[in-house]
């Protein structure tokens, strides 16, 4: 199966990813982590993306296209993936469509998470990350045993510069006015499916698992 995973930030998709590939065998792809991996790495895309996303701002396409373009040509990617944080505009959704088209794919859903900004603030701003094995926590829904340690390797705990409150609203301000769009063209495409994100995070995978098995 080839899923679009959408919503906010802190809307639960990486959440719901993991989830994902342990009960299918395919790969899931965030943008967001190929970022993050390549600013730690200190690339020259690394360096470029690193910039935008520290401002809360959206990396520009020709960077994101291609690293997309890119990794869905691989091996592991001809049964199926998980896709998961981009498209995040209509000219990306677009070029996912010229990808696909290229690769002989078809999108058999796209599904969005939808939650509240007010929950989606709150949610954002109390993730921690492993600064050595990057586990996510959270300082109210998922906390370590002890505080700023992670449980899993005993590294340091910190808060990313993008989970910080002013960054998280103007990311979801991006979010509104670029990506949001996406939901009438996928309802268009046919392929579009909505979850209640605000539910606990295991109804919500059932809800994901129904949307994705429908097709």
């Amino acid at each position: 199966m080839h899923i679009l995973l959408m919503g906010p930030p802190g809307a639960g998709k990486g959440t719901q990813a993991e989830k994902l590939v342990a009960d299918f065998p395919i790969p899931h792809i965030s943008t967001g982590d190929m970022f993050r991996a390549a600013v730690k790495n200190g690339t020259e895309l690394g360096k470029e993306a690193k910039k935008y996303m520290d401002a809360g701002g959206l990396v520009p396409d020709e960077v994101t296209i291609g690293i997309v373009r890119e990794r869905l040509s691989q091996p592991d990617c001809v049964k199926g993936f998980i896709l998961d944080g981009f498209p995040r505009t209509k000219e990306q959704a677009a070029a996912l469509d010229d990808i696909l088209k290229d690769l002989k794919i078809e999108l058999d859903a796209a599904v969005n998470i939808a939650v509240p900004d007010a929950d989606l603030v709150s949610r954002v701003t109390g993730r921690r990350i492993c600064k050595a094995c990057g586990a996510t926590f959270h300082v109210t829904f998922n906390p370590p045993k002890k505080e700023n340690v992670c449980d899993k390797c005993g590294g340091s705990l910190y808060q990313r510069d993008d989970d910080k409150e002013t960054t998280v609203k103007k990311r979801l301000e991006a979010y509104h006015s670029q990506t949001a769009p996406l939901i009438a063209y996928y309802k268009a495409a046919g392929v579009y499916k909505e979850i209640d994100g605000t539910q606990p995070i295991d109804k919500v995978y059932a809800d994901v698992v129904k949307a994705v098995k429908g097709k």
